[in-house]
C-alpha cells in the first residue's frame, strides 16, 4: 500500500502521482489535501506518517509539500518511519538501498513533475540491500537517544 499526502504547495504533483502509481496497478491511499486551498503540512503529512508507521513491512509514503522539508520532519516524528527528501534520482535510490526509507519526501516547488515521477519510480524499484546497512537501522531502531554517551 502507498499512502501520499500534501499540502496546498504540493497538492497538484500529489495528483500527478496519484494518477501515475493508479496507472501502474498500485494501491493507493489519499490522505489529503484535496485541493489547493491552504493547508497544515503537519497535520496531512502525520496522518500518513501514522499509517506507514503502523505498518512498515507493508506501507509506504509519498509526501509533497512545497520545499519537501516540512513534510520530512514532521514523518520522521514517527516510530518506524524513515523519511527520505529526495531531489534526483540517485537520492531515491541510495534512501532506499544504504537506509530503507519507506517514505519519500518531495518539494513541488523544487523539482519538477518529469523528475518527480522518475524519483517516485526509483524509490519503488529499488531494494534495501540490508549487509552493513541494517546495522545502522538496529541502531535506530534500538533507541538513539540511549547509545549517546
Amino acid at each position: 500500500m502507498l499512502v501520499l499526502a500534501a499540502d496546498h504547495a504540493g497538492f497538484e504533483l500529489k495528483e500527478k502521482l496519484k494518477a501515475y502509481l493508479r496507472q501502474q496497478g498500485k494501491a493507493v491511499d489519499d490522505c489529503g489535501v484535496f485541493s489547493s486551498a491552504a493547508a497544515n503540512w503537519a497535520e496531512f503529512g502525520a496522518r500518513a506518517a501514522a499509517k506507514v508507521s503502523a505498518d512498515p513491512g507493508h506501507t509506504m509514503g509519498i509526501l509533497v509539500c512545497g520545499s519537501g522539508i516540512g513534510m520530512s520532519i514532521v514523518a520522521n516524528k514517527f516510530r518506524n518511519v524513515r523519511a527520505a527528501l529526495c531531489h534526483d534520482e540517485n537520492a531515491a535510490f541510495l534512501a532506499r538501498s544504504h537506509n530503507d526509507a519507506n517514505v519519500l519526501a518531495l518539494g513541488a516547488r523544487v523539482v519538477d513533475s518529469a523528475t518527480a515521477l522518475k524519483i517516485v519510480a526509483v524509490f519503488l524499484q529499488t531494494a534495501f540491500v540490508g549487509g552493513r546497512h541494517q546495522v545502522r537501522l538496529d541502531y535506530l531502531r534500538d533507541g538513539v537517544e540511549n547509545k549517546i554517551h
